[in-house]
């Protein structure tokens, strides 16, 4: 019998090419995938792997994301706030309200959960 209630997420298989919604290219030329590797069945969590390229992102975020770093480095700037830089290993949330750049310092691997309201 199959546990079904666990899903271990492998390798990055069929990533999704192409900028996410809310997300504007303001320096460079970044590019980003997203692997969408499990989603609830009634459709509000979901959860996978981003990975993306050096360069800048402006980004409106319009639903609630937890973040845990596998690889990389970003300088995350909301608009009029103090930057935060993160790297392998650290974990952390953006809100359903942020706005702001995602400086892209080294190529980036993240797993994602993102709870659509």
């Amino acid at each position: 019998m199959t546990d079904t209630t666990i899903l271990k997420f492998g390798a990055v298989d069929n990533a999704e090419a192409g900028d996410l919604a809310g997300w504007v290219v303001v320096e460079g030329k970044p590019t980003m995938k997203t692997a969408v590797q499990h989603t609830t069945a009634d459709g509000k969590v979901m959860s996978g792997t981003w990975q993306a390229t050096p360069g800048t992102y402006h980004a409106t975020y319009t639903d609630y994301e937890f973040v845990h770093m596998i690889a990389g480095r970003i300088i995350i700037t909301p608009d009029g706030g103090a930057p935060v830089e993160v790297g392998p290993g650290d974990a952390f949330v953006v809100e359903a309200d942020f706005k702001g750049t995602w400086k892209i310092i080294e190529p980036v691997t993240k797993h994602f959960v993102v709870r659509v309201d």
